[in-house]
């Protein structure tokens, strides 16, 4: 059974917006898509490049500031060259107006 961590609020994420939190010394990007909370690993998988100061496009896609690779929100998933591996997602819960992450360890 997974352990969830408190690491937000509903009211720091609002729809359309990113914020980058720490678990368990990993860095994780909450994205708010039309009201639904997503975490990924806060990585591109090309060099490295911080996906939360991406550009959203396509509503589930990230942009990677460095050199576009995209990366779907979602799942994910590798989308575009220059990377192709998949970064890792986190399940995330909505307790009241408090954002748990799953434990990444």
């Amino acid at each position: 059974m997974s352990e969830f961590i408190k690491v937000a609020t509903l009211d720091e994420i609002p729809p359309g917006k990113s914020k980058l939190v720490e678990v368990e010394d990993v860095q994780i990007a909450l994205f708010n898509l039309n009201g639904e909370i997503y975490a990924i690993e806060n990585v591109c998988t090309h060099d490295g490049g911080p996906l939360v100061e991406g550009s959203v496009v396509d509503g589930h896609v990230v942009v990677c500031p460095r050199h576009g690779a995209r990366f779907d929100i979602r799942t994910g998933a590798a989308l575009s060259f220059p990377a192709f591996e998949p970064t890792n997602t986190y399940q995330v819960r909505i307790e009241g107006n408090d954002v748990l992450v799953e434990s990444p360890i």
